[in-house]
């Protein structure tokens, strides 16, 4: 469990890397729109060789059975870094991480407490609320 946590943490700092990284990248290329295109070609990259290194080349040949809702979440992704490309701009790297967070953790209790998209159904406590609650809190003083 700890390798799992530790691997989501750097996870999350990769997500504050890559929205500075991708707005230097829009200032060069002059747009957030082909910089978020060019990040996910990167991405798209790098993933499909470690897919390949990994003898898993062959499941993307089972894409045309998906159903075709399943690949919305590239959809949800590229308005991801099109709005961290914007929005760390304007904002800043910190505001911008505390709006996202906020967002996932609102986004997070709704599937959660309703087990949408297939997973286990959970609680909203008040102590989520208050964690979500301090998240605010943090954004609105980041931001001030």
């Amino acid at each position: 469990m700890f390798w799992v946590l530790l691997a989501v943490v750097l996870g999350g700092v990769a997500i504050a890397l890559q929205a500075p990284v991708n707005a230097a990248l829009a200032r060069e290329l002059g747009g957030p729109v082909p910089a978020a295109a060019v990040s996910f070609g990167v991405g798209f990259v790098v993933l499909f060789v470690i897919a390949m290194a990994q003898g898993q080349g062959a499941t993307f040949l089972k894409l045309p059975q998906v159903p075709a809702w399943t690949l919305i979440g590239g959809c949800f992704g590229a308005w991801y870094v099109l709005s961290a490309v914007w929005g760390v701009s304007q904002l800043g790297v910190l505001t911008m991480v505390a709006a996202l967070i906020l967002g996932q953790m609102t986004a997070a209790m709704v599937i959660d407490a309703t087990g949408a998209l297939g997973v286990t159904a959970r609680e909203i406590t008040p102590t989520r609320i208050a964690a979500a609650g301090l998240v605010m809190a943090g954004l609105i003083l980041s931001w001030a």
